[in-house]
């Protein structure tokens, strides 16, 4: 065994831990990041990047094997994919990102030590590495383990049962996929599949898909679903399987088998805490997730936790923002976690984009508010692109006009997030968005047109 120090240690290399790890580097923190898997956590390699490209992926071939059907005048022959070659592609990506992290945390001075880090007390951690077994004390540590997909007692992984880590990596498209939970996972990786080939079951306990939104922002989801084939049972409870089949239990209390070669099980995500060694140092926990102040600091004295073991919005770009804010804390910056929002985005076919208060949240304030919906079938980039499914819209104060909430739905409205945050962020009023020049033709005008609606005059509706 071998003892190593240093001024921080962090616990996992996902986008929370290394964008820590790089920070403090940069600040001049004599600092360890220790990660069990490779670099990049879930994010990087098992969620977030894998999925985009498998959805991509889908998007072209959809897109060529269905030409015939499209207005454009462009034919083609019979599409095909070599779905070996796209998981390939896929891999590809996340290796460059993999090695890109660990190249910014070795040019930040970061040294990177790969095993699974175990609390001996609140400044001592045990690691077992491939390099033997090692003592790390630390001034500061920050628990940045993340989370990992949940799993269901009468459903467990193996076999033909999958999570959304095996679904990134099949060897084939499954002929029939069951999906349990109609979340934004189970839906854009059963999106991707059905236009891949699958014959995709969707199975949702809550009486509609996507239950976080509300039904305006997911009916144009909802209609495509329908026109992509995929079968939504939604007030169905999963109940266990069969030899190829998924055992359900419908709205009308009947059993109901559906046909499936591979089940996707995606009902949420569990913290990441179990192999750390959290009894050694008795943090004060809110149920299964790691309590926190608004610094990020846990009830012991200079440990931190940041991302997904803290709960609430379980999105990587969170984890990003609050490694950050760690890390300048511990160089000795003043900050504190003080969002006026979280962006966050459903990469389904239309995409849903949410920002700031929904019009319910808005309402609870009992604040009174206007709104401005824009429609994408009036906007000429959205035609040109054919994307004229879905809206903009703007929730604002009716005094003074502050911008509470924008939400969106349609497609690419991912790339629109940041303009949505930034007038959140900045406390923007509706004025401010209606009077600033948006490029035509972009479907950001449908942002500035929303802002107008609600202020009495839009001029393209």
């Amino acid at each position: 065994m071998s003892d190593l120090n240093c001024q921080l240690l962090v616990i996992g290399a996902g986008p929370g831990g290394y964008v820590c790890g790089i920070r403090a580097g940069q600040l001049g923190v004599d600092t360890i990041v220790v990660e069990a898997e490779k670099p990049g956590g879930t994010c990087l390699n098992v969620g977030c990047i894998p999925s985009k490209a498998l959805i991509h992926a889908a998007d072209e071939f959809y897109k060529i094997a269905h030409l015939a059907d499209s207005p454009l005048g462009i034919s083609s022959g019979a599409a095909s994919i070599d779905f070996a070659q796209t998981v390939a592609w896929k891999d590809g990506i996340v290796q460059r990102l993999n090695t890109g992290v660990a190249g910014l945390l070795k040019k930040a001075g970061v040294r990177q030590l790969n095993g699974v880090a175990h609390f001996l007390d609140g400044k001592t951690v045990e690691v077992n590495s491939s390099e033997g077994r090692k003592t790390i004390t630390a001034e500061k540590i920050v628990i940045a383990t993340g989370s990992k997909p949940t799993e269901l007692d009468f459903l467990p992984f193996g076999g033909d049962v999958i999570s959304s880590t095996e679904a990134l990596s099949l060897p084939e498209v499954p002929k029939r996929l069951a999906i349990v939970g109609g979340g934004y996972i189970g839906l854009e990786i059963g999106i991707a599949m059905a236009k891949l080939g699958a014959e995709v079951t969707v199975v949702e306990f809550a009486d509609k898909i996507l239950p976080q939104y509300d039904a305006e922002l997911t009916k144009p989801v909802v209609a495509r679903l329908k026109q992509l084939g995929v079968e939504v049972m939604t007030s169905t409870a999963a109940k266990g399987q069969k030899p190829g089949a998924l055992v359900v239990e419908s709205s009308a209390g009947e059993s109901v088998d559906i046909s499936a070669d591979k089940i996707l099980v995606t009902v949420g995500r569990t913290p990441r805490t179990d192999r750390v060694g959290l009894d050694e140092i008795s943090l004060t926990m809110n149920g299964a997730f790691i309590e926190v102040d608004n610094k990020c600091q846990t009830s012991m004295r200079g440990v931190f936790a940041i991302g997904d073991v803290t709960g609430g919005a379980m999105l990587a770009h969170r984890a990003m923002a609050q490694g950050e804010m760690v890390a300048e804390l511990v160089a000795g910056k003043k900050r504190q976690w003080d969002k006026r929002c979280i962006p966050a985005v459903c990469f389904t076919d239309p995409e849903i984009v949410e920002c700031g208060l929904s019009p319910a949240e808005a309402e609870q304030t009992g604040v009174e508010t206007v709104t401005g919906v824009f429609p994408f079938m009036a906007n000429g980039r959205a035609m040109t692109m054919e994307n004229e499914s879905g809206f903009v819209r703007v929730i604002a104060r009716a005094d003074n006009h502050l911008v509470l909430g924008i939400q969106a739905v349609g497609g690419g409205v991912s790339e629109l997030s940041a303009a949505f945050a930034i007038a959140v962020e900045m406390g923007a009023c509706l004025e401010d968005i209606a009077g600033t020049i948006h490029a035509h033709p972009t479907q950001s005008e449908g942002l500035q047109e929303a802002c107008m609606k609600a202020l009495g005059h839009a001029l393209h509706m």
